[in-house]
């Protein structure tokens, strides 16, 4: 019986942080680049135990059977399907055809790594995430504002930049994409960024993809998908509970029949 009120308790347990994912799934479901995730569960095996204890000697052995005693979660696994490509006419925003991701460098000078390429011009002239952190570009001509003209900032597929300075057009830097080995393996450590671990692998710019200007790549979550998977951790947490409640009736049945 306390192993039944084990498994319930740990199956509501499980249950709680799938709802938790896909409720933080929903909630990004309009961040551009956001990729969504999903949960990873194993049972949990009690031991082993014979099948029958009455077995004659001419019989063949029981066989041992294992008796689980739950679920728990071993992790949460990161998809990184391309989301929808979405037409905004922003010159500075960038969504990525392919695989690669965009290299930013963090104020401690790490590097780090994104999908979300909502772009703008500091008030130096660099390119710069939404929380002011430098996009990576090679070459790039550090102007002010005063001397590029934002709106005439032109990026080619293969990540050439180029713009209007005092009335000449100028090339001002390359985006380069980079992309890994596996990134399921990337670290996610908010705001949409990525770093890289010994499980992504290095990051390298061979068939990273071409970027697409004027265009924000959606979140690849599902709504309807994201709404039946919570319907389902719902009613089974519900059937978890039913379990729990059934086994404090039996063991309530069983205290009162030594009265």
């Amino acid at each position: 019986m306390l192993r039944a009120l084990w498994a319930a308790a740990s199956g509501m347990i499980a249950q709680q942080t799938n709802v938790d994912v896909i409720s933080h799934n929903l909630a990004n479901v309009n961040t551009p680049g956001y990729k969504g995730s999903r949960v990873d569960f194993a049972d949990i095996v009690w031991g082993e135990m014979a099948a029958s204890s009455g077995a004659s000697a001419s019989a063949p052995a029981p066989r041992s059977v294992t008796p689980g005693s739950g679920v728990h979660v071993i992790g949460t696994q990161r998809s990184f399907g391309p989301g929808q490509l979405e037409p905004t006419q922003r010159p500075l925003d960038l969504a990525i055809d392919g695989p690669g991701f965009f290299t930013v460098e963090l104020s401690n000078g790490e590097n780090a790594y994104t999908r979300s390429g909502s772009f703008r011009l500091d008030a130096s002239g660099n390119l710069c995430t939404p929380e002011g952190w430098q996009v990576e570009v090679s070459g790039w001509s550090r102007r002010s504002l005063e001397e590029v003209d934002a709106e005439s900032i032109r990026v080619n597929p293969d990540g050439t930049v180029t713009g209007r300075i005092d009335g000449e057009e100028e090339e001002l830097g390359t985006i380069e994409l980079v992309r890994f080995p596996n990134p399921a393996g990337l670290e996610a450590i908010g705001n949409g960024l990525y770093r890289a671990t010994s499980a992504s692998g290095e990051p390298d710019s061979d068939g990273a993809g071409e970027i697409m200007q004027g265009f924000l790549e959606r979140a690849n979550v599902q709504v309807v998908e994201e709404m039946v998977a919570l319907i389902t951790a719902q009613r089974a947490y519900e059937m978890n509970s039913k379990v729990v409640q059934a086994a404090d009736d039996m063991l309530g049945m069983a205290n009162n029949l030594r009265r």
